[in-house]
């Protein structure tokens, strides 16, 4: 009686153990597909609000990164509290506002995470990101394009790439993206804080492909510093800016 009974505290403890690991993962049940699942959190520096979405990216960038491709993108409108994000651009506010547009949305806000081009919630939710995950990962097609050769020279990193599956509406997303990077936040709503921001855009070119070739160059902005880690992100969307496909190289410099 005894033994058994201690059988049954240690397979208890074993279970309690196991959930209190998989509670900590993004998306535990999550199977491998070709065609990734790709999140943009627009975030900023200046936002108090931001650090855990930004963790919380970067926890997924860890977890999957074949499964799923996470985006950083710094928004602009909160450089005026004091602190001026060093990778915010304008640009990135109005990507948001063509979202906004798109999902029928009167005002942007930060932390904004959007799944797949589709859907839109608060970035720091973790319930909601885990189930957008595996929903978008088991809803997800074969794989759709394929980066091919890459050359970087005088700063700017040219590319061709190869379609497996031909989609009816072709728009590509060109992107260049930091891996990492840390920066103390020395005003605004966060300072005193040393910020940690991943996978950060830093270069971005949209194009109708049947006004183009197979091959995109992007200039690598002066930002990017020489110890850098740099991923090439090729995006497919259709025009209503919905993600068919996805994939993502490693730059050596």
């Amino acid at each position: 009686m005894i033994k058994k009974a201690i059988i049954l505290s240690f397979t208890f403890f074993a279970l309690s153990l196991y959930t209190l690991y998989t509670a900590n993962k993004i998306a535990p049940e999550v199977a491998k597909k070709n065609n990734p699942v790709v999140l943009e959190l627009f975030t900023s520096q200046g936002c108090s609000s931001c650090p855990p979405a930004d963790a919380l990216l970067d926890q997924v960038k860890s977890d999957y990164p074949e499964e799923v491709i996470a985006l950083s993108y710094h928004v602009d409108y909160w450089n005026y509290i004091g602190w001026e994000d060093p990778f915010s651009d304008h640009a990135f506010t109005e990507k948001q506002k063509a979202y906004a547009h798109k999902f029928d949305q009167r005002n942007i806000y930060t932390p904004q995470m959007v799944v797949n081009g589709k859907e839109h919630f608060v970035g720091s939710n973790r319930s909601i990101l885990q189930s957008k995950i595996q929903e978008h990962t088991f809803d997800s097609s074969a794989k759709l394009v394929e980066i091919c050769e890459t050359t970087l020279s005088d700063g700017v990193l040219s590319f061709t790439y190869n379609f497996i599956t031909v989609p009816d509406q072709k728009w590509i997303r060109a992107l260049l993206v930091i891996d990492e990077r840390e920066t103390m936040v020395n005003r605004g709503e966060n300072r005193n804080r040393k910020l940690k921001n991943s996978n950060i855009v830093v270069a971005e070119k949209r194009a109708d492909l049947r006004l183009r070739k197979n091959e995109v160059s992007l200039k690598v902005p002066d930002l990017v510093q020489q110890n850098d880690g740099l991923t090439l992100i090729v995006i497919v969307e259709n025009q209503d800016r919905d993600i068919l496909g996805a994939a993502q190289k490693r730059i050596v410099r």
